[in-house]
């Protein structure tokens, strides 16, 4: 039998061990991503890490790239300031609309403006400004002068989503991704600044969408409402597989919540108790209904609102968030099962998602764990993936930036 102090120094050791290795999979994860740089930001990727030349660089993936590799930077990674300074004059100048405000969806210059798009122009520029980058302080303050100028509803305390290029027509819809991700960006630039509005304008939202639309819904949170913030349980019922606007409930997305509500936890003086409540509950809501119900290894993208399988496909960014909600879990509730998810998730990851022969991770497996690209094709970026290997080893913090610079601080000290 093994005894409770031989099970912590084991429960040690495969922590040590597991932080050990993420260093070298971040590594070799930014390595892939360099393969992104265009002249015109970072393209989207292939497969085989070679720039797809059917599709425009668009907004958020050179918002996601830049921000890696700021977090790279605050890290110490050789040469990745380079890197983060090239993604900030892409959102400076290629992607940036000059004549109208705002940022372009891609360099197609499309006539839409999205929340989802602006939100991670402010995470790149809040995490590069974070690692002493020139002109992120200036392009973050840009960034959201125009999120408050257009997107922010002070009435509902949430963002809208989509408007025309010319801020005269806004979309009906109304979508919890966007402001999930508005969350992301204000810890960072909260953090970034100083300024604590940004962060208490995180909780804001997170309260209405988690402890007000989650907890009402038994978690599943819903993701689609019409301008009243009024659910849309049927939203793309004819399109459940949908890359951004799925049907039903989303189960990556309540890791994601549960991982910002910890960070949210954190950074606050006085955090309010259902930060950790929910937080714990929406990760045990996504194991319970999320991993392996089918009879086979892996989180299922979607579940309908009885907590049904919709679609089945496994996403590389479902089992990242799964471990750094995990991460942070361990850290902030304490206890070995939380550490024991983590763990069985990498080794998960390991086995299956990770591409030991052309690098990064496969971006979709389906129900047997097999590579396709029914939802999604190529490698688009590591954001995910990145976060989780520096979440797996670094001090909680309010934010995935303020993380990496104290774990760089514990390296550095150590």
């Amino acid at each position: 039998m093994t005894h409770d102090g031989d099970t912590s120094v084991d429960a040690n050791a495969t922590a040590a061990s597991r932080a050990a290795w993420s260093v070298s999979e971040s590594a070799r994860l930014t390595a892939f991503a360099r393969g992104s740089r265009h002249s015109d930001g970072f393209g989207y990727l292939s497969e085989d890490g070679r720039i797809d030349p059917e599709r425009p660089v668009e907004t958020w993936i050179t918002g996601r790239m830049t921000y890696v590799f700021a977090l790279a930077s605050l890290l110490g990674e050789a040469r990745a300031g380079e890197l983060v300074d090239h993604g900030l004059a892409a959102l400076s100048y290629a992607l940036r609309d000059d004549e109208c405000g705002g940022w372009f969806h891609s360099t197609r210059r499309e006539d839409r403006k999205e929340a989802y798009d602006h939100a991670f122009v402010v995470l790149a520029a809040a995490t590069a400004m974070a690692a002493g980058r020139p002109g992120a302080e200036h392009l973050l303050g840009e960034a959201l002068a125009c999120i408050d100028a257009h997107f922010w509803d002070a009435g509902s305390g949430l963002s809208v989503d989509v408007w025309d290029r010319r801020w005269t027509t806004l979309e009906d819809y109304r979508g919890a991704n966007a402001n999930m991700h508005l969350v992301e960006a204000f810890l960072a630039a909260s953090d970034a600044t100083g300024d604590d509005r940004w962060r208490l304008r995180a909780l804001g939202i997170a309260e209405r969408l988690i402890h007000g639309a989650a907890r009402a819904n038994h978690w599943r949170l819903p993701e689609h409402y019409d301008p009243d913030w009024r659910m849309l349980p049927n939203y793309n019922v004819d399109i459940p597989d949908h890359p951004f606007r799925p049907y039903g409930a989303t189960v990556g997305h309540w890791l994601e919540w549960s991982r910002l509500l910890i960070h949210l936890h954190v950074g606050l003086p006085d955090p309010p108790t259902w930060l950790l409540d929910d937080a714990e509950m929406l990760f045990r809501q996504s194991v319970a209904e999320g991993w392996a119900v089918d009879g086979e290894d892996g989180f299922v993208y979607t579940v309908n609102w009885d907590g049904r399988p919709v679609v089945r496909q496994r996403m590389h960014w479902v089992v990242a968030e799964a471990i750094g909600s995990a991460a942070v879990l361990s850290r902030c509730a304490g206890g070995t099962v939380y550490a024991e998810w983590s763990e069985r998730w990498w080794a998960y990851a390991e086995a299956f998602m990770l591409d030991s022969v052309r690098g990064s991770w496969h971006h979709q497996l389906d129900e047997s764990n097999r590579p396709t690209s029914t939802v999604w094709s190529g490698k688009p970026d590591v954001y995910h993936a990145y976060q989780a290997c520096i979440l797996t080893r670094a001090p909680l913090a309010a934010s995935v930036a303020s993380a990496a610079l104290a774990l760089r601080a514990d390296v550095e000290g150590a």
